[in-house]
């Protein structure tokens, strides 16, 4: 018996070492036009991805789009061309430890950095104080409300918030419904190292799937420039580390749901109600008991947790009615 288990270690370690190895997969030539059309600075020694594209002539309108976890401004490439028809600036960044910016490890990623991060970048681009429509979604959205914190607080460097909107993204503890690897990853260090480490490409197409539509799924190739963003710089590796945001929600929940329920700042909501993450009717009821001033927009039944790429055409419209409203 001992024999047999030896003769499958002895077949099994260089296996695994060999895919440990594998390099990350090649850019698409859509994923490469979007890092070649984009720009790096600098945050405390670290290289953060960002885009930028001027629009319409004549508007001094900027909109700063806040990507989700665990995928990129790449979120975005469908409602940035119609953006730019009615922005003079459109933005948008990889968050430290995502996409094309840097992914240092080990690192303590927290939400308040990311906040910081998005404030050095609008410092950055001469926006310090210029109003910024802030267009969110998911893990944005929270950094998002640490932003809207700071700004209400007058705090120094704050971003000027002109407009706020937010879509599906887990902002209340109590509606939430993280999936179960995010919870293996958040919570077990152990086993968060082996599972970062042999996380494959099915098995995130096939979990990033579950929060798609079953009539709004990626195509292959959408999938694989999700994982493309994820793999670049390893960053397969630094899951556990960033899921603490998770925690982060619980510790933090009065300051970001206050902030969000007392501002004046012009809010809106575009939820796809198909979202098994933030279920619907406990997530929009939840948010209409708390943020009564806000708009919100339900898109179609089949839409869920991420719209702007499930129903592009829809969450633009609903995020434009948004802008004209006030």
């Amino acid at each position: 018996m001992r024999e047999w288990w030896l003769h499958v270690a002895l077949i099994c370690v260089p296996l695994v070492a060999v895919y440990l190895h594998i390099p990350p997969p090649q850019l698409s030539p859509s994923l490469s036009k979007w890092h070649g059309t984009g720009d790096h600075f600098l945050f405390r020694g670290r290289k953060i991805f960002y885009k930028e594209s001027r629009g319409t002539l004549g508007s001094s309108d900027v909109v700063l789009l806040l990507h989700g976890f665990p995928t990129s401004s790449y979120d975005w490439y469908k409602v940035w061309e119609p953006l730019k028809l009615h922005f003079q600036r459109v933005v948008a960044l990889d968050f430290l430890g995502f996409g094309f910016s840097d992914k240092p490890r080990p690192h303590r990623y927290s939400i308040f950095e990311q906040a910081t991060v998005v404030e050095a970048l609008v410092a950055h681009l001469g926006l310090s104080h210029q109003r910024i429509n802030v267009l969110s979604h998911d893990y944005g959205d929270t950094v998002a409300l640490e932003l809207l914190f700071r700004s209400d607080q007058n705090r120094s460097g704050h971003v000027i918030f002109n407009s706020l909107c937010l879509s599906n993204g887990g902002i209340f503890p109590e509606t939430h419904h993280p999936r179960l690897l995010q919870t293996l990853l958040k919570d077990s260090s152990i086993l968060a190292a082996i599972l970062t480490r042999l996380t494959n490409y099915r098995i995130f197409q096939r979990g990033l799937g579950e929060v798609f539509g079953p009539y709004t799924q990626p195509s292959d190739g959408e999938f694989w420039d999700m994982w493309t963003g994820l793999r670049y710089n390893d960053g397969n590796l630094v899951l556990d580390s960033i899921l603490q945001y998770i925690n982060q929600r619980y510790q933090y929940r009065d300051r970001w749901v206050n902030a969000l329920a007392s501002t004046n700042v012009p809010l809106h909501m575009i939820y796809g109600p198909l979202d098994p993450v933030n279920p619907h009717p406990q997530f929009i009821r939840r948010y209409l008991q708390l943020v009564q001033r806000s708009r919100v927009t339900i898109l179609d039944e089949h839409i869920s947790h991420y719209p702007q790429l499930e129903d592009p055409t829809g969450f633009l419209n609903a995020y434009l009615t948004f802008i004209h409203s006030f």
